[in-house]
């Protein structure tokens, strides 16, 4: 195995095929999730090269110099923890099901290998060094990440795995009545209302952005119905960053292109109700933006969107529907299931990088004790 590590994105484009396929169909892991998060947040705020990041994308090749492995990371130095390795797609983008992508049935050569080179690194000056592999929302059935973690394990360095956030999924049924019929009578009684007042009457209808003209009308609708139901909580709303809203302009155009953008709205009497912003591929359709209009709330816009979207999907033949994460009590209405994934810290042998993972875990005990101390108080009160 060869490990060649790439810093810049001009030099990884001839392998943007070859890396989609490795991906599995999962569009957070695919060439244009990822090489538009790097342009949007891989920069500083007024365009120029960021410093203190660097690509530290690995890339493994076989014998015959085909690509059975890929390492979709970036590095942070900083003064306080060193030289971090992270995920392409994390933070405020909230990229799920993150995973090393490696061709099936080569993961414990691609594992042993990767885990020898990091090995080789840590802790050492020069520009591959690291002191911190932080791994969040892994995939729990990523059995790469896994053996990689195994590997580095049996290598001296400190694996710390801790459950990250829900992702829930639906298996979606054949058809749109066998999904009703697995819901709660309650729930099933009020789709069926939204169903006769609002679907058979014609006064919803949904529309799905199919070209250019659709989706900057689809897109306009989505900011504007988010940022304004997040305004009126008095929140700021995810387009209110200027990075997330400039790396999704560039990003969706790149997923409608390669139909895996299916971005809606609602229309309730000829007014948009609400928005959904999802991408899908595999046969997976995932849930990953929506807005709503704060005056039509008494219309349940929201339940009405993922009824309308949902069904679709159904109708499509897609075989599952993917809420991604958070534990909104919703989700587990409509029968998902939750798919808990998890955030892995790799700390090597070196004292200075032991130092810092021991002042983080004292760090997350503290916050831990505080909080479930707080718990008892307040049950107390």
């Amino acid at each position: 195995m060869q490990i060649i590590r790439y810093s810049h994105l001009d030099e990884i484009l001839p392998l943007a095929s070859d890396w989609d396929q490795l991906g599995r169909g999962v569009p957070f892991r695919s060439w244009a999730w990822m090489s538009n998060w790097w342009r949007a947040y891989g920069i500083s705020t007024n365009g120029s090269a960021n410093s203190d990041r660097q690509l530290y994308v690995l890339a493994v090749f076989d014998h015959s110099t085909e690509l059975v492995g890929l390492a979709l990371w970036f590095v942070r130095h900083s003064a306080s923890q060193g030289s971090t390795v992270r995920f392409l797609g994390t933070g405020e983008v909230c990229s799920d099901y993150l995973s090393l992508l490696c061709e099936r049935d080569r993961e414990d050569a691609v594992a042993a290998a990767l885990a020898q080179w990091l090995t080789e690194k840590a802790c050492r000056p020069g520009p591959d060094r690291w002191d911190l592999l932080a791994w969040e929302g892994i995939d729990p059935e990523d059995v790469a990440t896994r053996r990689l973690s195994d590997q580095l394990a049996q290598r001296g360095h400190t694996i710390h795995t801790r459950p990250g956030p829900n992702c829930w999924r639906i298996e979606l049924p054949a058809t749109w009545q066998e999904h009703l019929a697995e819901l709660s009578k309650d729930h099933r009684k009020q789709l069926r209302r939204l169903e006769r007042d609002y679907l058979a009457t014609g006064r919803a209808r949904l529309h799905t952005a199919t070209n250019r003209d659709e989706f900057e009308t689809a897109r306009r609708i989505l900011i504007d119905l988010h940022q304004r139901r997040r305004t009126a909580l008095g929140e700021p709303g995810c387009f209110s960053s200027v990075r997330f809203a400039a790396f999704h302009n560039d990003v969706m155009p790149s997923l409608l292109a390669d139909g895996r953008l299916r971005l809606s709205w609602v229309e309730l009497d000829g007014r948009p109700a609400a928005a959904e912003y999802h991408v899908a591929d595999g046969g997976v359709v995932y849930a990953y933006q929506a807005g709503i209009e704060p005056e039509l709330l008494e219309h349940g816009p929201g339940r009405l969107a993922n009824l309308m979207t949902i069904r679709q999907a159904i109708q499509r033949g897609d075989r599952a529907f993917d809420f991604l994460r958070g534990d909104e009590p919703y989700k587990a209405h409509w029968r998902a299931k939750p798919r808990a994934c998890v955030d892995i810290r790799v700390v090597p042998t070196g004292i200075s990088a032991r130092i810092r993972h021991g002042v983080w875990l004292t760090g997350v005990g503290m916050k831990r004790w505080l909080k479930n101390g707080l718990g008892l108080m307040t049950g107390n009160a």
